[in-house]
């Protein structure tokens, strides 16, 4: 009965987390800085005001360092970043990138000239807050009461879908498709590199690399570089 209940508590913060996330991009659409504190209470207040009640989840413990761990995300992080550059040169020929800019600015006032705080907020903490929320509190916690496959699938599935209002009118449907195909996988592997290492700090400096990725694609599209 005890382990139904930790279920439950978990996959319900998750997911209110989550649509909360979902009204805030889609709809309430507030500026970057307003919906950055609300992501903060929703991914990190929420878990630690569980964890005080459940004492199996050591949130702690994600941020205590493992040997090799370094070596293992090095090992990930410039292919990563190489292959998100790479995939966007290669395919800016056939898919229409340009109405990203123009979504950022009108959903959440990202232009080219508050562009680099951004990014560095989303390579350094953005990137930190989803490995705490959707890995070290997640899927660790759902690994312990439920077994690995449906952490695994319930993890990733909301990592990816999750992104989902925020990117809307960004892609065409088919990329929009490939794109959270790709988020999906992305969560698979920083679960298993959680799981593997037993704390954020791998994954989330793998994370850290593909939005640095992804943020030289922004430098590119709005022009800076």
């Amino acid at each position: 009965m005890k382990n139904k209940k930790q279920l439950a508590l978990i996959l319900s913060i998750v997911i209110i987390a989550c649509v909360i996330m979902a009204i805030v991009d889609g709809i309430i659409q507030p500026g970057y800085a307003i919906k950055s504190v609300i992501k903060i209470i929703l991914f990190f207040t929420l878990p630690v005001i569980y964890s005080l009640f459940d004492r199996e989840v050591d949130l702690k413990a994600l941020f205590r360092p493992r040997k090799n761990n370094l070596k293992t995300a090095l090992c990930l992080c410039i292919p990563l970043y190489i292959i998100i550059v790479g995939g966007y040169l290669l395919l800016r020929g056939v898919f229409d990138f340009s109405a990203i800019t123009g979504a950022l600015a009108d959903g959440v006032g990202v232009t080219g000239k508050n562009f680099v705080f951004v990014s560095i907020y989303i390579s350094l903490i953005n990137s930190l807050l989803e490995e705490f929320f959707f890995r070290g509190f997640a899927f660790l916690s759902l690994k312990r009461l439920t077994g690995r496959g449906f952490a695994y699938a319930f993890s990733s599935l909301s990592f990816a879908l999750y992104h989902v209002a925020m990117m809307i009118g960004w892609f065409s449907l088919p990329l929009f498709m490939l794109m959270l195909a790709g988020l999906f996988i992305g969560g698979v592997i920083f679960n298993y590199l959680n799981e593997r290492c037993e704390n954020v700090y791998t994954s989330w400096l793998v994370h850290m690399f593909a939005n640095l990725g992804i943020n030289t694609v922004g430098f590119i599209l709005f022009g800076i570089i």
